[in-house]
Order: structure tokens, then sequence, then C-alpha cells
């Protein structure tokens, strides 16, 4: 699984790199981390399920070809149709990999504690996508042909791994292989209905935000944070995403007996500073402030997932869970590209400065909502 998340996210740190030597916009930048992120929901949506009809090996062999093979096409790009269709190969073999691997660590886990494997999988999810970006950032930093070299350890990893992978049995898969077709592509979704749907739909907006504040510095953080401290350069802004990831899955571990309103009531609450931060500081050029608002967003993005995740789980019923946990990642993921395009259109039209001051203000003003409905406005069962 850390293999094979690696090299999805590794590309963020680069993104300057190629800005300046395709002379991209910034809106083109955004377009080719939208393109990643709608490329991994569709295969959440459409073939979330192959795990379950084929087994999680074989699923997890095909993901891990596919998104090797992807590394080694953004490699060799050689312009930006070229490097697209690599982050839609490795979008689409993202959720092969992390549904599939989060399958098979629920199956091997002895203990049969189902709480203890899906905080595994969430530990080396973030793990793994931390470790991409800091790796290709520090080598693009100091070794030559940024935009070839950063991505020959997850090619040479990738390789190890599907070997390995080719001498692990396969398991049985989890349906019988003569299960309808439409099972095996048709997305399944779900919302709650009646007094579980405001909670649910508060969950699936914690998420929605939290990919959103994630995905400003996945996509962008190299381009605005020239301005705003004093070190510059891909392993700058690399540490900076990996540093978001690894701290939030700390804080879910530290958090995770709290009760679930107070996560959600922090969660949203650092979101609203960190974004009020991140603006201020583009007058200020603080990297104190900076480092402030990266601290309180990977607060923030640790305890609204978990709380979040934590609603869904609570509120889906057992016939429904599938549908349910689907419904919210979807809207999760419309946190990674609607705002996000909104960001590249209006740096295109305007400026930089501008479309951070949009995002830091939208954002902020959507979390103090959803803590208006969180602390006011909704009754969560008593059982959450």
């Amino acid at each position: 699984m850390i293999v094979g998340v690696m090299g999805t996210a590794l590309a963020s740190p680069l993104y300057p790199l190629y800005q300046q030597a395709w002379q991209l916009s910034t809106g083109a930048i955004t377009i080719l981390y939208v393109v990643y992120m709608a490329s991994a929901l569709s295969s959440l949506l459409f073939l979330g399920r192959i795990s379950d009809q084929r087994g999680f090996i074989i699923v997890l062999r095909g993901g891990l070809i596919l998104v090797t093979t992807g590394i080694v096409f953004s490699t060799l790009a050689w312009d930006y149709w070229s490097f697209m269709l690599s982050r839609i190969a490795i979008g689409l073999a993202s959720s092969l990999i992390v549904t599939s691997a989060s399958i098979g660590l629920t199956k091997l886990n002895r203990s049969k504690d189902l709480q203890r494997a899906a905080a595994t999988s969430s530990l080396l999810i973030a793990f793994g996508f931390g470790l991409g970006p800091v790796i290709g950032g520090l080598i693009a930093q100091w070794l030559p042909y940024p935009l070839r070299s950063s991505y020959i350890p997850s090619i040479i990893m990738g390789l190890m791994a599907i070997y390995a992978l080719f001498i692990v049995p396969n398991h049985a898969p989890s349906v019988s292989v003569n299960a309808p077709r439409k099972a095996f592509w048709r997305p399944s979704l779900y919302i709650p209905a009646g007094a579980q749907r405001l909670p649910f739909l508060i969950g699936a907006l914690n998420a929605f935000t939290a990919f959103a504040m994630f995905s400003l510095f996945a996509s962008l953080a190299p381009s605005f944070m020239n301005s705003m401290v004093p070190w510059h350069g891909p392993a700058v802004s690399g540490l900076s995403i990996g540093v978001i990831l690894f701290l939030s899955s700390g804080f879910q571990l530290l958090v995770r007996q709290w009760p679930l309103k107070r996560n959600l009531i922090i969660g949203l609450s650092s979101f609203f500073i960190s974004n009020i931060l991140l603006a201020l500081n583009t007058q200020h050029a603080s990297p104190w402030l900076f480092i402030s608002c990266l601290l309180l967003l990977a607060l923030g993005h640790g305890l609204c997932l978990i709380g979040g995740m934590s609603i869904v789980n609570r509120v889906a019923l057992p016939e429904h869970r599938a549908a349910t946990t689907s419904s919210y990642l979807v809207i999760a993921y419309f946190g990674a590209i609607i705002p996000i395009l909104g960001m590249g259109y209006l740096a295109d039209q305007f400026s930089m400065t501008t479309a951070l001051f949009s995002f830091c203000f939208s954002l902020s003003s959507f979390s103090a909502v959803l803590l208006f409905f969180t602390i006011r406005k909704v009754k969560i069962p008593h059982q959450l």
C-alpha cells in the first residue's frame, strides 16, 4: 500500500518545474491535479467492488502495475498532454490499491479487530501519501534532471512490490465470481434518510473541507509559498505536504478516544483559524504564521476526517454501509475538485493572491457555517 500510494502525490512539489519547462498557467496545473482526483473518484465509483469479485491480491497486483506504468510515463513525459495521461493512470490505480490493500489488511488481521485494521490502513495510506512528495521534493532539490530522477525510487520500489505480490498466493474473492456483472461496475450510492441525514451530511462536508484544504497545498503550495517563507524549492513544498499528512495521522491516533462532537468542533475551528492565518500571511510573509497555519491545518485535517468517518460508521445501516461510505467519499472527493478548479480560474484571471484570498475567505466561511450547525442545529444521535 505504501509503495502504491507513494507515486500518487509525488508530483506535487514538481509542478512549478513543469510549469516553467512547458510554460503552463496556474489553471493548467490545477487541471492536472483535478484530472488525477477525478480519475481516482471514477475508479472508486466504478471499480470499487472489483476486489470482492476477483480477490484483493489480483486487484492489488493490477493496481501496482498500473501505477508503476503511470510513474514511468511521468518520467518520460514530453509535454502537458502526455503527463496528463500518466496522471490519469496513476489516479485510476490509486483507488484500486487503497481499496484492495484495505480489504487485504482486514482479511489478514488475525485478531479480527476491524477498527484496528481500519486504523492501520489509514496510517499506511497517510504515510505513503506523505512520503511521496517528501522524497520527490528532496531529490528534485539537489539532484540533476529533477523531472526524471525524482521518480526513480518509486519505480524501483514499485517493481520490487510487483515481484513480491506475484510470489504471494491469491486469496479467494469475497463473493462468487458468478455474481451479476452489473454489480461489478455499477456504483452504489446511498444517503441516510430521516434524522440520520443531517448528521451524515455534516460528516461528509467535514471531509469535503479537509480534502479541499489539503488539495490546496498538494496542487498549488509551491506557487504561493515563495512569497510567504524565506525557504524555496521543491524540498520545502514537498516537506510541507508530507508534514500535513504525517501530523494528521498522528492527531487521529491521539484523539481516537475523544467524543465525536469535540473532534468536529476542534477540527472546524482549526480550519477557520488556519485560513485566516494563511490569508494574513500573503501580506506579512512570516514563516511563523505559515508554520502555525500548517499545524492547524494538519490538526483540522485529522480531526475532521476521523469525525466524519465516525459519523458514517454510526449512521449507516448494515445493508447500506458500503453505499453510504461511497456517498461520503464522493462528497469528500468533490472537495478536492471544485475549490481547486476555482483557484486555478481566479489565479489565471486575476492573480494568485486574489485566488488565495478568495479560497481562504470561502473555506473559513464554510467552516464557520459547519461549526454553527454542528454546535447548535444538529443533534448528533447519542450513540455517536
